[in-house]
């Protein structure tokens, strides 16, 4: 049995709970990894309310499997409709100690986010990342809350989440088209 971490920075966010698929208490899910692989190897996860105390509630996870591409948990303890539809709306989270080991240059989203991001040709400082978006192709950092920075090898040239540092090479221009 683990013990649950204490602080949020100790969970890192895998999926969000949809709606209820079935009659047996299965759920369906929003996955925020790429890899569906990742999933098979859930055994306990904990559910997190949205804007809800500190702290989730474990469960363990019977199956997980993707419908259609859609993402579904059956959870230990879970079996009618009524009992998944309270899950509604909340994040699946793991421990980040728990986290899948992952292939070279490949990050975690939520790694990235805190980082500083410095202009490699001046050492000027941008601002940080406070927000992923997938919203393009590689995805896009959002950097305090207004620069979208594509994140592509060819911009974003130092990557060191463990310094807190992602080191770029803005193309021209980029600073003023490409504000939310």
């Amino acid at each position: 049995m683990s013990s649950e971490p204490e602080t949020d920075s100790a969970w890192v966010a895998v999926a969000q709970i949809g709606k209820t698929r079935g009659n047996r208490g299965e759920v369906t899910a929003v996955a925020l990894s790429g890899k569906p692989e990742r999933y098979q190897a859930l055994q306990e996860v904990f559910l997190f309310a949205p804007g809800g105390p500190a702290g989730g509630e474990k469960y363990l996870v019977e199956s997980t499997w993707f419908h259609l591409g859609t993402l579904v948990f059956k959870f230990r303890g879970v079996d009618t409709i009524d009992d998944a539809e309270r899950l509604y709306g909340r994040e699946v989270r793991i421990p980040a100690s728990q986290r899948t080991a992952l292939d070279e240059g490949e990050y975690f989203q939520s790694d990235l986010i805190g980082c500083e991001v410095v202009d490699r040709r001046t050492g000027e400082s941008i601002g940080r990342v406070t927000a992923w978006d997938d919203g393009g192709g590689t995805g896009l950092l959002v950097v305090d809350g207004n620069l979208l920075v594509p994140f592509a090898r060819s911009i974003c040239v130092e990557i060191d989440p463990a310094a807190k540092r992602i080191a770029v090479e803005l193309p021209e221009g980029l600073k003023d088209l490409n504000r939310p």
